[in-house]
């Protein structure tokens, strides 16, 4: 058995090295545990928007908090993260979305987050290449885009200079409150364990309602000034409600680099990470719709993942009721790049007993969960 940590988390992505940073930084001594690549599976390929979400009042809290956080850390992330401010545009298809706008704005408003309603003029102004009939939109100007890989890798290394150690290229096979056994049969001891696995997280805590959403994923070849904003349907909520059918919604975001990607799908009972061509081609003509003019540019590469998803749609953060040493930070669903830095915060405010900024309560994994829609 070799030497014994204070805390050690299964799981290199966003979340677990976001948990590392912020346990390391407290003082812990820290390990994780990672088969494949800092940031390469869930976390690479996600979209990397940070952005407030009001499905519910939990919700809004979280993103809302950890928004705030990525926010104050802005001008301390390397070019590589490629942090930038683009802002969300909630576009609106009609009057009936209009009305979705106007109430999202007062709910923006009523928490302190910045928000503008756009008229169909205005619209075509700040994105020319979408479609005229359009409605309007809501402008959030704060929520931003990173690259959720690079983010990941600097959380670990920040975590490493404060001396936590990162066992890449090894697999955790079993968790327990005690520490993590690997794949090679070696233990791995811990004062703590947090499971930060994503989707592949009840493989290691049985019995936890987490269930994998496969979503896909187009980049584009280099177009710059195409799109300026981070751009969602708001019809993107009804199909993110959706539990159970198949969805897409448009969501089109400009790269640093020049670069759109375009999402988003969403299928519950795909185990396989394949490209499913029916899927891809809904996503697109469904980004067609709203603008015409991408059918003109060059996909140089499209990509699948696999979303952690929780029936209430909150994610799972903080100690199993059967096990008060194992914790877990997992159902984030499509929102772990975003909530990753107020998850951090919330794991090691219940570890050190600190007073947390916000209730971690409904994110408890103890709480009685049911089906969201």
């Amino acid at each position: 058995m070799g030497k014994s940590y204070d805390v050690a988390i299964a799981g290199g992505g966003i979340v677990g090295a976001a948990c590392a940073e912020e346990c390391a930084a407290a003082g812990l001594s820290v390990v994780v545990v990672e088969p494949g690549p800092v940031g390469g599976g869930a976390t690479a390929a996600g979209m990397g928007h940070i952005v407030v979400m009001d499905d519910s009042p939990a919700q809004i809290a979280l993103t809302n908090y950890s928004r705030t956080l990525w926010m104050a850390r802005a001008h301390e992330f390397p070019a590589d993260v490629e942090y930038v401010s683009a802002g969300t545009l909630w576009v609106a298809a009609d009057a009936e979305e209009m009305a979705e706008v106007e109430r999202k704005r007062a709910v923006y408003e009523a928490i302190g987050v910045r928000a503008e309603v756009l008229g169909p003029r205005e619209l075509a102004e700040a994105e020319p290449n979408l479609r005229p009939s359009l409605a309007g939109a809501l402008r959030v100007p704060d929520d931003a885009v990173v690259y959720p890989p690079c983010a990941a890798r600097y959380m670990l290394q920040r975590a490493l200079e404060r001396g936590a150690v990162v066992r890449a290229g090894e697999s955790a096979a079993q968790l327990s409150g005690a520490g993590i056994k690997l794949r090679d049969g070696s233990f791995v001891p811990a004062g703590i364990v947090v499971n930060a696995t994503g989707a592949w997280a009840p493989s290691l805590t049985p019995g936890i309602e987490v269930r994998k959403r496969k979503g896909h994923l187009v980049i584009t070849d280099r177009y710059p000034g195409f799109v300026h904003h981070q751009l969602v349907e708001l019809g993107y909520l009804k199909s993110a409600h959706s539990m159970t059918a198949d969805s897409v919604a448009f969501n089109v975001q400009p790269r640093k680099t020049g670069q759109l990607l375009i999402g988003s799908s969403r299928q519950f009972g795909a185990e396989h990470g394949e490209i499913d061509a029916n899927m891809l081609t809904r996503m697109l003509r469904r980004a067609q719709e709203y603008m015409p003019a991408l059918a003109a540019l060059t996909a140089i590469r499209s990509w699948t993942g696999f979303r952690a998803a929780t029936p209430d749609k909150l994610p799972l953060i903080g100690p199993c009721p059967q096990d008060p040493r194992l914790y877990l930070a997992t159902g984030h669903e499509g929102l772990g790049i975003t909530t990753s830095l107020a998850t951090a915060k919330l794991v090691a405010d219940q570890l050190l007993h600190r007073t947390p900024a916000i209730p971690v309560e409904p994110y408890l994994p103890g709480r009685k969960q049911a089906e969201h829609d």
